[in-house]
């Protein structure tokens, strides 16, 4: 029997969906803003789902923010594209069918990994062109294109009451923890080019002093303090290793969002 307890949010209303006693996991989820499921267990992961964006299929002839329809150019679209019931019916449909535990099941290392995907939605509402501009790996796009493809059709958008082709935007962040391990930085899982990121580290029941690091790019060094400082620069993504110094055996593993700094 699967129990739904409402509970109260300053910003959305939320749900607790707690699962059997017997089960291991627990998922929450929270709605409506953000959408957050919580698969409990030696890797935890949850997922993001953001606002879908929109843009209409431009001809090269045309302005960025124009659209062709019989030789005419139209500037605006009345109605954009949307999935049928529109947004709340969408996160639901996300909710339902998106496999948040995919990249830890897959061996991803700790870190938060926002997966975007493109499709056009056709005149005729069905789905193509879908594909992703990141490259994580670990299941995750697939997971994510998985679930657009099966989607079914969608409301086309249209303009002066006639449907036109128009490309969407959807981001679905995955986050990975995992029990015991906490490897991060000021801000979660994101480091910077050309500064010293202070890199905090914490395993269960062994001592700093007794750690070592390495980062797959870049350099990271211990200071006076016992601070682990991370030097990057380049933009992109590193992962950075810990491993027991005695023994060598690795202790935990995090993936981090290289960015410039402003």
């Amino acid at each position: 029997m699967l129990v739904i307890k409402p509970g109260n949010s300053r910003d959305s209303e939320e749900f607790a969906y707690l699962m059997p006693s017997k089960s291991k996991l627990k998922i929450k989820i929270i709605l409506p803003e953000n959408i957050c499921m919580y698969i409990y267990k030696l890797l935890h992961s949850f997922c993001l789902f953001s606002a879908l964006t929109a843009t209409t299929q431009v001809p090269a002839t045309t302005k960025p923010d124009s659209v062709v329809i019989d030789g005419k150019i139209f500037t605006k679209v009345e109605l954009t594209a949307q999935f049928p019931g529109g947004e709340p019916a969408w996160n639901s449909y996300l909710r339902k069918n998106l496999n948040p535990n995919v990249p830890a099941d897959n061996s991803a290392p700790i870190g938060r990994y926002t997966v975007i995907t493109k499709f056009a939605v056709s005149y005729d509402g069905s789905l193509s062109d879908i594909s992703t501009e990141t490259n994580f790996g670990y299941g995750m796009e697939k997971e994510v294109i998985r679930i657009i493809q099966k989607s079914g059709k969608w409301n086309p958008a249209t303009k002066d009451g006639k449907p036109i082709k128009e490309y969407r935007r959807q981001p679905v962040t995955f986050q990975i923890e995992e029990d015991g391990v906490e490897i991060t930085a000021k801000v979660p899982f994101t480091i910077f080019t050309g500064t010293d990121n202070i890199i905090n580290v914490d395993i269960r029941r062994v001592k700093n002093s007794n750690i070592t690091l390495t980062i797959s790019k870049g350099s990271i060094t211990e200071n006076e303090d016992g601070q682990f400082i991370a030097r990057v620069s380049e933009p992109g993504r590193v992962t950075i290793t810990v491993k027991n110094k005695k023994t060598n055996n690795q202790l935990g593993i995090a993936s981090f969002e290289v960015k410039a700094k402003n």
